[in-house]
């Protein structure tokens, strides 16, 4: 608790033991005016130590995610598809985003997680938020908006379960402005991780990489795609764990080339080499490359049955977070980041519906065997 001052120590220490003391039942004991008891609890709330009113202490190990929600539509090939004419799929309808993804992910896999994001107020909002909190999930921060209608994505998949064009509706999110950052500071500063896609603006998004700087969470950023990576600052320091796909670094770092593993390598230091803390930028079914405090390695791909491909890469991001939390290192982190998109890919929906910790553990072994 080094950002704390000595009388900021003492007045959580009597919270922590009665979080139902009153203001001048705390300056009583130190012997302070009630109103310098009020502003060290202000202090204790933006450095996230106390979560608001009612005092109420945040958890150790808490993950925040902001960006995406999303309705999903997929529509799944039976056969070659082909242009310009109708083709027969088999369509479905879920739940998707990826901030959303990676909270649902997250919180399946044993992580206390909220998320913070804006949704219409509309059906498909009120859909969204009550199918969050249902699994968990704190949504008291989601902004619901009369201006504009909840995000909508369009997924077209080859007969193998590859994307091959993705439509999508995310005018909502330009409504999320840097203001929004500040009303839910207190929710930001008292995690240990906050995970952002790249859906906010530039603005917003440059508004919470600034502002973590001075606070004690570590901040994950995805790319989501080559344009909304486009969003992220070209000074990446403030960001503590960076996920890209080899297209979205290479238009970050105004580079070609994905031919081989060792590109994603180079591409990975690179990111790391313009701020972020570590990297791990990820080539598909070549397998993943990890820039981190010991340099980069590069890791295979888990052999996969695959059948569908959406909300891979968000379950590789919750995999890695959820083992960061839990104190792996960022290489051991993403390699089981990459053992839970795998496991995504093998089902139908964008989020494993059998998805656990223990059902990760019973297919660990899986990474064993590349070794």
């Amino acid at each position: 608790m080094d950002d704390l001052t000595p009388q900021e120590t003492a007045v959580l220490d009597i919270i922590r033991k009665d979080p139902f003391a009153g203001q001048q039942e705390i300056a009583d004991a130190l012997g302070v005016a009630r109103s310098t008891v009020a502003a060290h609890i202000v202090q204790l709330m933006q450095k996230g130590h106390v979560l608001g009113r009612g005092y109420v202490m945040p958890s150790p190990s808490r993950a925040v995610c902001i960006g995406g929600a999303v309705l999903d539509r997929k529509y799944h090939a039976r056969q070659e598809l082909v242009l310009r004419t109708s083709n027969p799929v088999d369509g479905s309808r879920s739940m998707g985003g990826v901030a959303r993804n990676v909270a649902e992910n997250l919180s399946r896999l044993g992580t206390d997680t909220a998320f913070v994001s804006i949704v219409g107020d509309d059906e498909g909002g009120r859909t969204l938020i009550a199918y969050m909190r249902e699994r968990g999930i704190d949504v008291s921060q989601v902004i619901v908006s009369t201006e504009r209608p909840t995000a909508e994505y369009a997924a077209i998949l080859d007969k193998s379960g590859d994307l091959m064009l993705g439509i999508a509706d995310m005018s909502i999110f330009d409504l999320f402005r840097p203001d929004h950052i500040d009303r839910v500071w207190p929710h930001l500063a008292s995690a240990s991780w906050v995970f952002s896609d790249c859906n906010p603006s530039a603005e917003t998004l440059a508004a919470l990489i600034s502002r973590r700087r001075d606070a004690r969470f570590k901040l994950a950023i995805d790319a989501v795609s080559t344009v909304k990576a486009a969003r992220l600052p070209k000074d990446l320091n403030g960001i503590d764990l960076l996920f890209m796909n080899i297209d979205e670094a290479n238009v970050i770092l105004g580079r070609t080339g994905r031919d081989t593993i060792g590109d994603a390598s180079e591409a990975a230091l690179a990111l790391q080499q313009a701020g972020a803390v570590a990297t791990v930028v990820t080539m598909g079914a070549d397998g993943i490359a990890v820039a981190g405090p010991d340099g980069a390695k590069t890791f295979a791909a888990v052999r996969a049955n695959s059948v569908d491909m959406t909300g891979a890469g968000d379950a590789m991001i919750a995999g890695t977070l959820s083992r960061v939390i839990a104190g792996d290192d960022i290489y051991t982190a993403a390699r089981t980041g990459a053992l839970v998109g795998t496991l995504t890919t093998e089902s139908e929906a964008s989020v494993h519906p059998d998805l656990s910790e223990t059902f990760l553990q019973a297919h660990m072994h899986r990474l064993s065997d590349l070794t």
